[in-house]
């Protein structure tokens, strides 16, 4: 199994990449200034308002705030996830990616090696069947079920839909001429083999789904039958190449029709995802064969901040709804939301989208269950509150699932709501407004202001100076806000973060730290500050960090110097309290 790509070679990609130079092999950049301008690849716009740095080597755009660095483009405009961006810009500069923890590499290469023939082989495979839709003697039949369930040509190319012949060995013949390529198509179970030794084609007479990854690749089939033979659907068993639980059916293509996704919708079947991009309703993705897993909630979440689960309305549509639920509880952030549409009997999204409309059936997603609707209905259904023992079984197990939501206020919306079907309402207002009092009686600074006349707090001055002169660090020995370390100002944990940081680097590049903050909770914070107009020449950097250090210094001299005297007042003081308090009172 490949390691982890190393940080080392992260950052010498990105000192290899000039960011003007990617963007504009994909988006025509013109100079203004220092800068590059161009209209903003992520969102419409007449007046460019998009800006790429080569100074930075950071791009950002004022209309729609997307920004980052080389990698956080091919993310955004390719729609890649990071590993793949990474090995798309590692192309780009024609190097190799290396991976860690592998204590074989030339087995890992190899490894790398039979992946990539399984994704064109899987390729090949699915053209194949695409042939076989077109021009296969049963090819019509095939066409003339996707006729009458309403699909059009154009639709079918664009999902890549075709047929595997009625035959046990097409694809054998045309594939499986050598041992090699046969136990090949064995291990990605297009073929099948039984007792007695005899190999054959796993699809046959069927309509064929490819089953893209998140890159495009093809890595499994689903197949249609055309009659009333059983199984209704044939998917692809796991390889090495596929695992159902990780992919979703239509992902790629929704990703590929929208730059930015304001909701996906989650259904059950290839040809619902199918028809309803037909009806322009083309956000639409199917778990293969599962309940969707956490994974796959991951994926979703990370493309749209809302997702609409599609179920039929029955006990086991339900029982799959609830399974999503649990599984989305943990990737639960605030600012997404996750709705539940459940279906009259006998209707599926086909079904409904064609007799309706599209505009009707985005009005029924528009109205679908929120999540904390549905949660209180499954428990409540178990659950009796006329009882004290019911509201106790029902707190029982509702508590350990709310305390997984990620998002802080989807998290205490929902204990609230709690507290209602409990009857305590009192007690639950009562531990917050004590909670509320505890923040409040913090020390406040009651002025962040920083040096001079700045717009921009210490804290942030510091953080943007480091972030644009990494060696800032090591340079002014000095200048340490760890010696701050316990004190309540906003920022000051991650500046202590970025200062480390910078000071075993002293010479990463800011696109490099960037980089190294990624996944930090605040990295959107790092990268808004590095796009603030707040022009330092050099002569007045120096100056800006010690000066802005020294604010923090009073703030936090006057600060100890008040927790100490209120400390007096109760006679509490030690004797090396009092002596700190007299140097800090001659000190100031």
């Amino acid at each position: 199994m490949a390691g982890l790509i190393p940080r080392d070679f992260i950052d010498d990609l990105l000192a290899r990449t000039d960011i003007v130079e990617l963007v504009d092999s994909r988006v025509r950049l013109k100079k203004a200034g220092r800068n590059y301008q161009a209209c903003c690849p992520f969102h419409s716009e007449k007046t460019p308002s998009f800006t790429v740095s080569q100074d930075k080597q950071f791009y950002h755009c004022f209309g729609c705030g997307a920004h980052g660095n080389a990698i956080s483009f091919l993310m955004e405009y390719d729609r890649l996830e990071f590993p793949d961006a990474i090995e798309e810009l590692a192309r780009y500069q024609g190097v190799e990616v290396p991976r860690e923890q592998s204590p074989n590499p030339q087995q890992s290469q190899q490894n790398r090696q039979q992946k990539e023939d399984d994704y064109e082989l899987m390729e090949k495979i699915s053209r194949f069947f695409c042939h076989q839709l077109k021009h296969h003697a049963d090819g019509p039949k095939a066409v003339n079920y996707l006729k009458q369930r309403g699909l059009s040509g154009e639709v079918v190319k664009s999902f890549g839909i075709g047929y595997a012949p009625d035959s046990w060995d097409s694809l054998l013949s045309q594939f499986g001429n050598t041992p090699q390529r046969r136990q090949q198509m064995l291990d990605l179970r297009v073929l099948n083999d039984n007792e007695q030794g005899r190999t054959y084609d796993f699809f046959r007479d069927r309509i064929i789904f490819p089953i893209r990854d998140r890159r495009g690749r093809v890595v499994g089939f689903g197949g249609r039958v055309l009659g009333d033979g059983t199984p209704k659907y044939l998917n692809s068993p796991e390889t090495r190449i596929y695992h159902k639980g990780s992919e979703l059916y239509g992902y790629y293509q929704a990703r590929q029709a929208h730059r930015r996704l304001d909701r996906l919708m989650v259904v059950e079947g290839y040809m619902d995802v199918v028809a309803l991009a037909q009806f322009g309703i083309d956000y639409a993705v199917a778990a293969l064969g599962t309940a969707t897993t956490e994974e796959q909630v991951q994926l979703l979440f990370r493309a749209a901040p809302q997702i609409v689960c599609c179920y039929d309305g029955d006990r086991a549509g339900r029982d799959a709804a609830w399974r999503a639920l649990e599984n989305a509880l943990g990737h639960l952030k605030d600012g997404v939301e996750m709705r539940f549409l459940f279906l009259p009997d006998g209707e599926d999204p086909d079904s409904m989208v064609r007799a309706q409309g599209k505009e009707a059936f985005e009005q029924q997603l528009d109205q679908a269950v929120p999540l904390s609707k549905f949660f209180f209905d499954n428990l409540l259904s178990r659950h009796h509150v006329s009882s004290t023992e019911g509201k106790a079984a029902l707190k029982a197990e509702a508590m350990p699932l709310i305390e997984r939501i990620a998002g802080e206020h989807q998290r205490a919306m929902l204990e609230q709501e709690l507290s209602r079907f409990t009857g305590e309402q009192t007690q639950h207002q009562h531990r917050t407004d004590i909670s509320m009092a505890n923040k409040g009686s913090r020390v406040q600074q009651s002025d962040y202001s920083s040096p001079g006349k700045s717009r921009l707090s210490p804290v942030r001055i510091m953080l943007r100076l480091l972030l644009e002169q990494p060696g800032l660090a090591k340079q002014c020995e000095e200048v340490n806000p760890q010696l701050l370390e316990g004190m309540e100002i906003p920022g000051l944990t991650l500046l202590n973060e970025v200062f480390e940081y910078c000071l075993a680097h002293p010479h990463k590049q800011t696109m490099q730290v960037v980089e190294y903050f990624r996944q930090h909770p605040q990295a959107s914070h790092l990268s808004r500050l590095l796009v603030l107009d707040y022009p330092v020449d050099e002569e007045n950097r120096l100056k800006l960090y010690h000066d802005s250090f020294a604010k923090l210094l009073d703030w936090y001299c006057q600060n100890r110097i008040e927790a100490l005297i209120s400390k007096s007042r109760l006679g509490n003081l030690t004797k090396e309290e009092k002596l700190e308090l007299n140097n800090l009172m001659k000190a100031t």
